[in-house]
């Protein structure tokens, strides 16, 4: 199925089946409700950002957002990510976008404040 544009979530990766699990559960609900978005890892663990792709091209689609799921820009979002894409660019001829990491937006802190509020409900503090 041939799709314009794939949203790709981007966790860091680990060889450790139970931290990929958690960024899984963390992108579900995306995944669930967003058409044509995944997630990728960037080293350690599949699928990564060059599978995403090389998938999503084969069906056609040559645009791509990448949405960092790291709290802040360091050197993996600086230098290591940007280096991936313009290869996996050159590589596969596609567009592809790097959204600021998901700590910039403000609603992740608003959502950090809701879950420390429900475990101080939790708590009876």
């Amino acid at each position: 199925m041939t799709t314009s544009h794939q949203i790709i979530l981007l966790a860091h990766g680990s060889s450790d089946p139970r931290w990929c699990e958690t960024f899984e559960q963390l992108a579900a609900p995306t995944l669930s409700s967003v058409q044509h978005s995944a997630i990728a890892y960037m080293e350690l663990a599949e699928p990564s950002l060059d599978t995403i792709i090389s998938a999503g091209k084969a069906n056609g689609t040559l645009n791509y957002t990448i949405v960092p799921l790291f709290l802040a820009a360091g050197r993996h979002l600086r230098k290591d990510v940007p280096a991936m894409i313009e290869q996996l660019e050159s590589e596969h001829g596609v567009h592809i976008k790097l959204a600021d990491p998901i700590g910039k937006n403000p609603q992740l802190g608003d959502a950090i404040r809701d879950v420390v509020l429900q475990e101080l409900a939790d708590t009876g503090s």
